[in-house]
């Protein structure tokens, strides 16, 4: 019995398994990749707004807020 080949329903259902498992492999690795690109969005989104506060400070001191040069926001 031990020469006689595997089941052809036990073949199936382990390579069903070993596909499972790459398929959680990979929803792993795109879950991480995600986080990766969430948190550089967030980095970004820090910066910018830094950037902005800057400007207006920028444009205090220049006093070009409300002049027609400037300042115009919406």
């Amino acid at each position: 019995m031990a020469d006689e080949p595997d089941s052809i329903l036990l073949q199936y259902m382990r390579r069903f398994d070993a596909q499972l498992q790459r398929m959680g492999e990979d929803i792993h690795e795109m879950r991480v990749r995600l986080t990766n690109v969430e948190e550089s969005q967030s980095i970004i989104h820090r910066r910018l707004d830094r950037m902005d506060e800057r400007l207006e400070r920028i444009e205090r001191r220049l006093e070009l807020v409300g002049s027609p040069y400037g300042g115009v926001r919406e």
